[in-house]
């Protein structure tokens, strides 16, 4: 292929001066998933009952019936996994980014609310929490603006970050044509950077896989919590021995939200709290700070 859409080198051996505000050596991001109410349903007009990211791990979908068990486990992450991790974070006074289905948001104004006196940011998951791989890309596009369009509505202001999750080839596409500040839909480097690919340059927010309690919920994932607070704790100090870098942290009210795991979470909360050269930050204070030090390259 002589036009490889795919960029394989990034930063390389010199990664830009992140210049992360205070002196910090590395910057720590939070977000936590709210997607309880969005997901894969019959009530919601879904084919199928959901099967990914709960208690039950390779769980299938129950075809034209409701899943009683799976709406159950994802009913736990509304009524108390995301009330824990507000007291967690709020006692902590610790910025959280909330990546929020609209349609989830929709369904809980007390959430929302939660969110917005604690002066979170939150960022749109899309309409629906269901996967978009084969999903027609006018179909796509219309959810996205059905997205905006309710999260402003229930938050009472549009969406400054997107991240789909479950995207689909076309996604980054669409979400260029919007006018977001970032865009969260990879996974790919350790530092923001801008895509140009589409006519209007895209800032790139990576978030990640790894560092995220869904590996609770798949196979060869964490087992304990105590597992989860190492691979954080080496996660941060590897990126804090390098210096200039970003750490994310994703968690889930129904998976962070039970109280096992929110026991690993609020010790690494602690642990955060002995370093005093760390930016913990939302994902748009990130983005805006990235903005103003390294904004995009004019193209011809």
């Amino acid at each position: 292929m002589t036009d490889y859409p795919r960029d394989l080198r990034g930063y390389g051996q010199h990664p830009p001066d992140a210049n992360w505000p205070g002196g910090a050596r590395t910057a720590v991001q939070f977000v936590v998933n709210y997607e309880e109410g969005g997901e894969n349903c019959v009530l919601h007009g879904d084919s199928a009952s959901e099967a990914f990211l709960s208690e039950i791990v390779g769980a299938h979908p129950i075809e034209g019936a409701r899943h009683m068990n799976m709406e159950s486990l994802y009913e736990y992450g509304s009524r108390a996994g995301f009330w824990r991790l507000h007291r967690l974070f709020t006692r902590n006074s610790v910025p959280v980014t909330v990546f929020g289905v609209a349609m989830a948001l929709e369904r809980n104004p007390d959430a929302v609310a939660a969110m917005r006196a604690a002066g979170w940011e939150i960022a749109s998951h899309g309409y629906r929490w269901v996967d978009y791989q084969h999903v027609d890309e006018d179909r796509e596009r219309a959810h996205m603006v059905a997205a905006i369009e309710i999260h402003e509505r229930t938050t009472g202001a549009r969406p400054a970050g997107w991240y789909l999750g479950r995207c689909s080839p076309n996604s980054h596409r669409i979400a260029a044509e919007q006018d977001f500040a970032y865009n969260a839909d990879c996974y790919s480097d350790d530092l923001p950077y801008w895509d140009y690919a589409f006519d209007k340059p895209q800032l790139m927010l990576p978030y990640t896989l790894d560092a995220n309690d869904m590996r609770f919920a798949t196979p060869q994932g964490f087992n304990s919590g105590k597992q989860f607070y190492r691979y954080l704790k080496d996660t941060f100090n590897t990126l804090h021995e390098e210096g200039g870098r970003m750490m994310s942290v994703g968690l889930h009210c129904r998976l962070a939200g039970r109280p096992g795991r929110a026991a690993a979470v609020a010790k690494f909360l602690d642990y955060l709290a002995l370093q005093d050269d760390v930016w913990i930050a939302t994902r748009l204070d990130i983005a805006t700070h990235w903005r103003n030090e390294h904004p995009p390259q004019e193209t011809s």
